[in-house]
């Protein structure tokens, strides 16, 4: 459970519900008052080896900012909901890309507002729609602070049409099992092999808790996809990865095993990740690998073509012979 050491929040947070719970909830730890969760001064300044102690603190504010941004993978929108950032220190993580040193947890208390207009946008549409709500956050994370999971499927369990979706590498889901969702909840599991998980993911559940956690929602009813992501081409990476998908063949019930969809996606790097995590963590490995990679837009990496391309056929290959019947929704 994440205790954080300080708070730093924005005053109109006492005018909602849960910005007054979470006030009451961390009564007893340090708290700072600040104009804008996006401007923090004192975390600007601090220096890159910092990163993984300012990930210690918690901000505290509302959303501005509610554009939908159309998306065609596995929803239709990528929806900006109640959580930024995260307490945990992917050596990847997108998020670095867009906040830098400063992709720490932000939670938003204006909760109703945002869901309202998803419900509202769900059922003026002609088609059911499905809205992406974790993409710049860890739903199944940020629960455990503020309970929003179970409040989100709560209220929205009861609209007409439309579904939500989001991804975790998070293996505490017990406290959504119970719920009612009516198979309006679509939960994605990211997972990869136990070495990278160790090695890379840090702060995240163990492999072996996450496909628990994957049988447990199948068992409930969820519908289920699983992330083998970001997929990264360490040595022997072929022999990683095959293992890990044979594990997922044995250990994943049969429920799962006939109704999960796949997604595939390579590792994208950055020169921003390199800077924080040579300073932030310099005994990590280093996942820049200029013999495979080339550049993709300013200042990102990623796979080379040709080295892609092999790393595609070998998991189209693989999928083949372990999952024959499940559907792999892309690979990017």
């Amino acid at each position: 459970m994440f205790k954080p050491e300080a708070i730093y929040f924005e005053k109109n947070i006492e005018n909602y519900e849960l910005g007054k719970e979470l006030l009451e909830k961390y009564k007893e730890i340090p708290k700072f008052e600040i104009e804008n969760h996006n401007n923090i001064e004192e975390m600007r300044k601090k220096s890159n080896k910092e990163f993984p102690y300012m990930k210690r603190n918690l901000i505290i504010g509302t959303r501005k900012t509610h554009k939908f941004v159309e998306n065609h993978k596995t929803s239709d929108f990528l929806v900006p909901y109640t959580s930024s950032g995260c307490t945990a220190s992917c050596l990847y993580c997108y998020l670095v890309c867009n906040y830098n040193k400063c992709a720490y947890l932000r939670l938003f208390v204006n909760r109703e507002e945002m869901l309202n207009k998803i419900i509202k946008t769900s059922e003026k549409s002609e088609k059911e729609l499905t809205f992406e709500i974790g993409s710049n956050s860890d739903l199944i994370l940020e629960n455990t602070i503020t309970n929003n999971l179970v409040w989100t499927i709560e209220n929205f369990k009861n609209t007409t049409k439309g579904k939500l979706t989001f991804p975790t590498k998070f293996s505490m889901v017990d406290n959504i099992l119970p719920l009612d969702h009516k198979g309006k909840i679509v939960v994605r599991m990211s997972v990869n092999p136990e070495e990278i998980i160790n090695k890379v993911e840090f702060g995240t559940s163990r492999l072996n808790e996450r496909i628990e956690a994957i049988n447990k929602l199948g068992e409930a009813g969820y519908k289920v996809g699983i992330l083998i992501a970001p997929v990264i081409l360490v040595e022997n990476w072929k022999e990683k990865y095959t293992e890990l998908v044979q594990r997922l063949e044995s250990e994943l019930s049969n429920k799962i095993k006939k109704e999960a969809f796949f997604e595939i996606i390579f590792m994208t790097y950055s020169y921003v990740h390199t800077k924080i995590n040579e300073e932030a963590f310099p005994n990590a490995i280093n996942l820049y690998n200029k013999e495979i990679m080339t550049g993709r837009g300013k200042g990102k990496y990623m796979y080379k073509n040709e080295i892609r391309q092999d790393g595609e056929l070998f998991f189209r290959d693989l999928m083949k012979k372990y999952f024959p019947q499940n559907k792999i929704a892309y690979i990017v």
